[in-house]
């Protein structure tokens, strides 16, 4: 058994793997789906899996402009959490953290959850009274939630500066044992592999030009390769859904930005917990390979930009070397910027459009990546049953009409 799997390994490496299976298939597009989602990110690629899997409509085309999971989820610093507060929010982002710890089982492809668990810090007595509050909230809804004096976090991140005559003084913090990071790219190769062993098309290098229209209901999309027609149309096109939704004749009320993020060169372990700070707008945690990654708010301008900016960078390590001070002759290896779109209130547009067949999931920020299964789940039953999932009824896009809006900025963190 060992002198043919050492066979097979060398011949692999002989061939340069040109014999290896695909992971999915590459097909010509039909002319017609019953859906067509845009975007073939982790939202979407999810959205397409759960149509197929929980609803039985497999004909489907995900359609991608560029290569599957190469927009923002390649671009984000994979933090996952539940610990938002309010109930709509906290609810939906629940959901996702069960999938999220069955995930690698359901798609059986290793996604590299990992529970190491996420620390909010509280710098001053109102960001205790805030932690406090939102700790309180989550136990209500049955999310898992400690508040942290400052010995407590001293004690588990022993490299953090706790002193009380530091710049940014720890006076405690919210502790969720069950958050953690995933591997962004196997996230999107799972749920790509699974949806198309349902039979969901995986179209990519195929760019939306135009939503076609035909009496106030939808026909299908306009691409740079022809007319794909759909009876409905999902977009999950993250930082560019105001753009896909001007071809619509809509305009979403959301804002582009960018969203700076960093790696450091591989270092021994020394983090094993992901740490966030809204005062110092940074957070950070260990990759499995080493690498130390940093986060940072989303940039003040508007734009579509995804490399870094100096400044935004220069303050965030600022804040971090003064949280950990031995972190400041490590080298930064790269850095980068994703477009986030931003609601108003801090929470995602899940929610059929008043063009009959359209349907937009969008304006998650930074927290999209953390929501992914249970964005797509939610979405998926939207699309396939044409009224909202009783999770996503609260972010229907009328709330922008009513006020009912859902104020999520302050546990959204750093922009997260």
């Amino acid at each position: 058994m060992e002198k043919y799997s050492l066979f097979k390994l060398f011949n692999h490496a002989r061939t340069y793997n040109e014999n290896w299976q695909r992971a999915w298939r590459s097909p010509v597009p039909k002319s017609d789906y019953d859906v067509v989602i845009v975007g073939g990110g982790g939202h979407g690629l999810a959205t397409a899996y759960y149509l197929a899997k929980v609803h039985g409509i497999t004909n489907v085309a995900v359609v991608e402009k560029g290569y599957l999971g190469g927009g923002n989820t390649a671009r984000n610093t994979t933090i996952i959490r539940s610990n938002y507060l309010w109930d709509e929010a906290a609810q939906l982002y629940e959901l996702s953290l069960k999938l999220w710890e069955g995930l690698s089982q359901e798609l059986n492809f290793n996604v590299m959850f990992s529970q190491r668990g996420v620390l909010n810090l509280g710098h001053t007595l109102q960001d205790m009274r805030d932690i406090q509050r939102r700790v309180n909230a989550n136990r209500l809804n049955g999310i898992d939630g400690v508040v942290l004096s400052t010995a407590e976090v001293q004690a588990r991140v022993p490299l953090m500066n706790c002193s009380p005559n530091a710049r940014y003084p720890i006076l405690g913090a919210s502790w969720q044992p069950r958050g953690g990071t995933a591997r962004h790219d196997a996230v999107a190769w799972g749920y790509a592999r699974g949806a198309d062993a349902l039979g969901v098309d995986l179209i990519q290098q195929t760019e939306v030009t135009g939503i076609r229209r035909h009496n106030g209901a939808v026909v299908g999309v306009e691409t740079a390769n022809g007319f794909i027609g759909a009876r409905k149309v999902a977009c999950v096109t993250a930082g560019n859904s105001g753009v896909m939704a001007a071809m619509a004749g809509l305009r979403l009320p959301i804002e582009s930005r960018p969203l700076q993020a960093l790696v450091s060169e591989p270092l021994k372990p020394c983090l094993d917990t992901v740490v966030m700070s809204n005062a110092v707008h940074g957070y950070i945690s260990q990759s499995d390979k080493g690498d130390l990654v940093v986060g940072a708010g989303v940039d003040s301008y508007n734009g579509y930009g995804q490399r870094g900016s100096f400044n935004v960078i220069e303050h965030t390590l600022q804040a971090i070397c003064e949280l950990f001070p031995s972190f400041s002759r490590v080298r930064m290896n790269r850095h980068w910027g994703g477009i986030v779109d931003t609601c108003p209130d801090a929470c995602p547009i899940i929610s059929k459009t008043p063009v009959e067949g359209l349907f937009f999931n969008c304006g998650w920020g930074t927290g999209g990546f953390k929501a992914t299964p249970g964005s797509g789940y939610v979405f998926a039953d939207t699309v396939a049953n044409d009224r909202p999932h009783p999770l996503a009824e609260a972010f229907n896009i009328d709330r922008f009409y009513s006020g009912a809006l859902i104020d999520e900025h302050g546990a959204a963190g750093v922009a997260h």
